[in-house]
């Protein structure tokens, strides 16, 4: 849960152990009839603990499996017990090739990497996602709105007067910990071919966000000139460090949850008077003012426009230029580059043997996504027929 305000704040765990409070389904031993839609208390079994009798870690419950039945649904209990139709188990090693556990106290691999050669490996496989310095686009997350401590003070802004900027929720502000940016870059980044970066790539890209972010490092600018290394990379205290409740950190981290949501004032909610007091309705009274937001079409400077038709794109010399920008946007990151798993344009021999399936089945494929990893549309929102053209425009660049 992110703290902003513990009066107003309600967080999907937090609503989970406020149900805990009142519902008021008496228990047996571990185990507790929850509250159903009818209003009474069922019958299938639900569970306030762990098998090692620790109360489950939000507060909330777990349903275990009873007379083929978790909580109020029937479970395929078979299911479990193999004879799959599909896939197969994975064998240990190949579990311990993807088996990362990324913490704040682990460290990356010795290795080091420039802000300059990080904006010359963002240009190449990242911008076409993530935007200009970061700034997002197309659906991707942006990395970076300026300076990261003066974007701080915005996380407790609130969209009420209509016009308000709401919080600034990207790296620099809103992460706490810096760790988890180099291996999610390492690990799933660039998202069509992962893992094919190196360490030094890695350390250069984190070292280039830091610089859009404005960060500081010990004291010292993460300028264009700043190179990043391990021993550096520990010293990197974010901005929003302490910002997140309750504490997740440290070996007694879940016995620190579980008495956090033990008390229902630290979010904000209320507990009945008794514990076994009976309540199924207008049990939680109000702690927070609700205040509605509305929002008209002259509160906004200038007005919205009512039109919702795209500007016409015109050709210039036989280029479908709305193509042409959405390949550039879109689908250069796989088909623009060797290495990446796809034909890339202005190879004729690749391009030539994927026609030679027939143009019915490249549309297909380009339309509805492939086994390889191709994401449907190359993951754009485009109409059948544009993305066609889309595909029509990489064909004729290859010939």
């Amino acid at each position: 849960m992110f703290k902003f305000n513990k009066k107003i704040l309600l967080g999907a765990s937090a609503a989970a152990t406020v149900a805990l409070f009142v519902a008021g389904c008496a228990e047996s031993g571990d185990a507790a009839a929850p509250a159903m839609a009818s209003g009474k208390c069922g019958s299938a079994s639900v569970s306030h603990t762990y098998a090692n009798g620790k109360k489950v870690i939000d507060g909330g419950v777990s349903y275990p499996v009873v007379n083929a039945k978790t909580g109020p649904y029937h479970v395929d209990t078979a299911a479990g017990n193999g004879g799959y139709s599909y896939g197969r188990t994975p064998p240990a090693d190949e579990v311990a090739v993807w088996n990362t556990t990324v913490t704040p106290w682990r460290l990356p691999p010795k290795g080091e990497g420039s802000v300059e050669e990080g904006e010359g490996v963002y240009e190449e496989k990242c911008v076409m996602c993530h935007g200009d310095f970061g700034s997002g686009g197309g659906g991707y997350p942006a990395l970076s709105k300026g300076n990261a401590y003066d974007n701080l003070a915005s996380l407790k802004h609130q969209r009420v007067g209509g016009n308000d900027e709401g919080p600034i929720r990207v790296f620099g502000s809103y992460w706490p910990e810096a760790s988890t940016l180099w291996w999610y870059i390492k690990e799933g980044m660039p998202h069509p071919h992962t893992r094919s970066l190196t360490d030094d790539e890695t350390y250069a890209l984190v070292a280039y966000i830091l610089n859009l972010n404005e960060m500081e490092i010990d004291g010292e600018e993460v300028d264009e000139e700043y190179v990043l290394d391990q021993e550096k990379f520990a010293k990197i205290v974010m901005p929003n460090k302490d910002g997140f409740e309750p504490n997740i950190k440290g070996p007694h981290a879940t016995d620190d949850v579980r008495a956090y949501y033990d008390n229902p004032k630290n979010y904000g909610a209320q507990k009945i008077a008794s514990a076994d007091e009976r309540c199924m309705t207008n049990c939680q009274k109000p702690t927070a003012k609700v205040k509605p937001i509305t929002i008209e079409q002259k509160d906004f400077l200038p007005p919205l426009s009512q039109v919702r038709d795209l500007p016409k794109q015109e050709n210039t010399n036989g280029v479908d230029l709305e193509a042409k920008n959405t390949y550039e946007s879109s689908c250069a990151v796989c088909h623009g580059a060797a290495g990446m798993g796809a034909p890339v344009v202005g190879d004729k021999k690749a391009w030539a043997a994927v026609v030679g399936k027939g143009m019915d089945t490249v549309y297909a494929n380009a339309i509805n996504g492939t086994d390889g990893g191709m994401p449907p549309k190359g993951g754009t929102d485009l109409p059948d027929a544009k993305f066609k053209a889309v595909v029509d425009y990489m064909i004729s660049q290859s010939k």
